[in-house]
């Protein structure tokens, strides 16, 4: 007697695997593999979140008012077309639910967030795949991979290796598109770029019908543990998203942090300025120990090595030491590991157990 089965598609999409979170056999751990904030959070996020604490029998807000109209004036934003998520995870997933199904298509670029594959998948879409030119999204080779039952769109920038590309590319990509087909730009890390040639595509947004901007709170405000995430939609797509998400989808004392943390610009300029400073320290220093290190404008850099087996002996190398990065197999990248950004005397950590790795390598 067999039992219920699955919507066709769910069985095809392997279970999401995090960062792990300990090194065994070692003192300490230094977590580097999941990108989370190197200095924390906000002491005012964390003083909100205690003080909702003491009222964790009432519901939240379920439309998350307060938090909107945070959000929409920090961003300049109209509130109405703002809708908040458990994380922007839960967006993306409500986004493909809603606009993509059996016989149709997802299209996001080589190595997109893994995630865009598994909420299709989830949805009964195929997803579909273009191109990148050197770990970046190519404009052309997507608007190449549209088909008449392309739904959906999804565009990582900075990309989910640490890559991006302009503002004028962007553009140039949703001219291409037809209007029934949603553009989702996933802007994750925009908070850490300081290239001069990038900008967020949230005014592109505000002036088209059918691009979703999604952005979160676990990077670089570092509330990663009450997992918040919104998005600015058309407003027929907030409608829709309204419509579909669920009634108290997003906690009390996450509404709280958010709000405080979107309060203090200034701790979110100390985490982009330490940022910039350790990840080009450590890039600099693993080029001239001999790596390969991706360029990056986000919290994270991508090192390439000889190949997949090279690869996995550093990592365990790494944990060794108590080091814990990612590696990139799920993104058809097995001869890179990807590093978070941490403390400086993380940075250095990385820095002398990748130094002895490469000594112990050439000695073998």
């Amino acid at each position: 007697m067999s039992g219920p089965e699955p919507r066709p598609g769910i069985l095809k999409a392997p279970a999401y695997v995090g960062g792990a979170s300990k090194a065994e056999g070692a003192n300490r751990s230094i977590k580097l593999s999941s990108n989370e904030c190197a200095l924390g959070c906000s002491d005012k996020a964390v003083e909100a979140y205690q003080t909702v604490s003491t009222e964790l029998h009432r519901y939240p807000d379920g439309g998350a008012t307060e938090l909107r109209q945070a959000l929409a004036a920090r961003h300049n934003l109209e509130m109405d077309r703002i809708v908040c998520g458990d994380g922007s995870d839960e967006v993306l997933y409500m986004l493909t639910r809603a606009y993509a199904g059996q016989d149709e298509e997802v299209l996001f670029h080589q190595h997109g967030f893994v995630v865009y594959r598994l909420a299709c998948l989830g949805a009964g879409a195929t997803p579909t795949t273009a191109p990148e030119i050197d770990c970046r999204a190519d404009v052309d080779a997507m608007l190449a991979a549209v088909t008449d039952k392309t739904r959906i769109v999804f565009l990582t920038n900075p990309g989910a290796v640490g890559t991006y590309v302009t503002e004028e590319e962007v553009r140039r990509l949703h001219a291409g598109l037809r209007d029934d087909i949603l553009l989702v730009i996933d802007e994750a890390y925009a908070e850490y770029v300081t290239a001069e040639d990038f900008s967020s595509s949230i005014d592109l947004a505000r002036e088209s019908h059918n691009i979703v901007i999604t952005r979160t709170f676990s990077k670089a405000y570092g509330l990663a543990a009450v997992r918040l995430g919104w998005c600015y939609a058309p407003a027929p797509v907030a409608d829709v998203l309204n419509r579909l998400r669920g009634p108290f989808n997003v906690t009390a004392p996450a509404q709280a942090a958010g709000i405080a943390a979107l309060d203090d610009q200034d701790f979110v300029d100390r985490v982009v300025a330490h940022n910039e400073e350790w990840r080009s320290w450590l890039e600099t220093s693993l080029k001239d120990q001999g790596y390969g290190v991706l360029p990056s404008v986000t919290n994270f850099m991508m090192v390439k090595f000889d190949d997949e087996d090279d690869a996995n002996a550093a990592q365990a190398h790494l944990e060794k030491h108590g080091i814990l990065v990612r590696d990139m197999r799920a993104y058809g990248l097995g001869d890179h590991l990807r590093i978070t950004v941490g403390l400086g005397e993380d940075c250095r950590a990385v820095d002398e157990a990748l130094s002895s790795f490469r000594s112990q390598d050439q000695a073998g």
